[in-house]
């Protein structure tokens, strides 16, 4: 079995040191950058496209402690750890290692003994992001990455990311990976509910709290038992009510409308938004806010994730073809090369109600272009003119694109089915900007 190869970030200021692990790890096939001062790595691993499979990370550093590093760094990112420490600071690794770095190795050391933990620390990646439904691209990997590590954790999440990127689906995996996925989920869209009826359907009411409440209504918190509580688009939340989820979060207890007993509350609550809730001119409680975001995800749009496009596109497709009447078999290439270039402005809801639409319409075993954009403006033979050199670098971005979708990421099977070796594929999608997040072993 031959070695697990990945990129791997060194943050050590000692030049000989630092030098002689870039060289070794180059040598072994590791794509390596080196950060001298942990105020540098903050920022590149602070960077969505940073996508880093491993961090070597001395403890000791100019301007900050290692374990500073791994602390802030893991509020926005979940790459691994690896720390070198000297005998006086064993106690500290072993602490860090209890917060969640990966490994510890004691200096000084030989690199054929760093080489095996930094092999099965890699081997150890989740290699199969397409069951997480999640996507196949780095930063969706991360953000799976990042559910599995809060999955456990009493604290509220908040799902930040535009419309239509799939929050929803990235709670429920957070509850589906959690020890605790058979209790209750329940989801309250907090833009779809009147504002006047949100707080009855949240907290519940008794009966005669209020004309027309002929009975007793167990609302959502109460309802979500020991699961978890979704509140989708909470930046749609009245002020009101965000006053009275800020105690409940404080306190664990609410009454229901016109009750006089206090009820425990022993949900988790996760949230999603597509607001920016905690910029500075949001209407949005600050206090609530900060409570709220304690464990924060972001999902980014798919437009900047194009390796999922055609991934999503043949799962949604699937689910389809499994649960409906419809002629279409597939995606014809025509309409895969139409869903690359297209924007994705709705985001992944946009791509499965395109899809939707088409295998309900179309006469066609395979998906036309067509078919997926009806609503297109025909494309003019000027148009299209372009240089040799632009088209086919479209082509094969397109092509790259096509094989990790069919291989669920894995860039060695996918250099395989291209004909190129890994090295090669890896120096294409870095010029084309396309960073899969899973990796097979060879």
């Amino acid at each position: 079995m031959q070695p697990e190869t990945g990129r791997i970030a060194i943050l050590e200021d000692d030049p000989i040191m630092g030098e002689s692990l870039m060289q070794g790890l180059s040598l072994e096939g590791h794509t390596v950058q080196w950060w001298k001062k942990g105020e540098e790595a903050l920022r590149q691993l602070a960077e969505e496209s940073s996508g880093f499979d491993l961090v070597l990370c001395d403890i000791r550093l100019p301007d900050m402690n290692g374990e500073e590093v791994f602390r802030q760094s893991s509020r926005s990112s979940a790459t691994p750890f690896l720390f070198m420490t000297g005998f006086g600071d064993v106690d500290q690794a072993v602490r860090l290692m209890r917060s969640g770095a990966v490994d510890f190795i004691t200096k000084p050391f030989d690199m054929s003994s760093l080489l095996q933990r930094i092999d099965n620390t890699l081997r150890g990646r989740p290699r199969h992001s397409a069951d997480t439904g999640l996507g196949i691209s780095r930063s969706m990997r991360d953000a799976a990455m990042m559910l599995r590590r809060y999955a456990n954790h009493p604290l509220p999440v908040l799902i930040q990311g535009e419309t239509g990127t799939g929050k929803e689906v990235a709670a429920r995996f957070l509850h589906g990976v959690s020890s605790n996925a058979k209790a209750p989920f329940v989801a309250v869209n907090c833009a779809a509910i009147p504002a006047e009826l949100l707080e009855s359907e949240l907290f519940g009411h008794e009966k005669g709290a209020f004309t027309g409440a002929g009975n007793l209504h167990r609302g959502y918190a109460e309802r979500a038992g020991s699961g978890i509580l979704f509140l989708d688009e909470i930046g749609d939340m009245p002020n009101a009510l965000q006053a009275k989820l800020l105690r409940l979060i404080e306190e664990r207890k609410f009454n229901r409308l016109g009750g006089e007993s206090e009820i425990r509350f022993t949900a988790r609550i996760v949230c999603a938004t597509h607001q920016e809730i905690g910029a500075d001119g949001s209407s949005f409680r600050k206090d609530l806010y900060f409570r709220l975001s304690a464990l924060p995800v972001t999902l980014p749009p798919l437009r900047e994730r194009p390796e999922d496009i055609l991934w999503l596109a043949q799962a949604f497709l699937e689910e389809i073809i499994r649960t409906r009447e419809t002629k279409i078999r597939g995606i014809g290439i025509m309409a895969e090369d139409a869903m690359l270039e297209h924007p994705w402005p709705g985001n992944a809801r946009e791509l499965r109600n395109r899809l939707e639409r088409a295998a309900a319409l179309s006469e066609n075993p395979l998906l036309l272009p067509s078919d997926v954009f009806p609503d297109a403006r025909p494309i003019r033979e000027h148009e299209c003119l372009g240089t040799l050199s632009v088209a086919r670098d479209a082509a094969e971005r397109r092509q790259i694109l096509r094989a990790l979708s069919s291989t669920n990421g894995q860039v060695a099977q996918a250099a395989k089915q291209l004909g190129v070796s890994r090295t090669t594929l890896w120096e294409k999608m870095n010029r084309f900007g396309i960073e899969s997040g899973v990796r097979s072993e060879n």
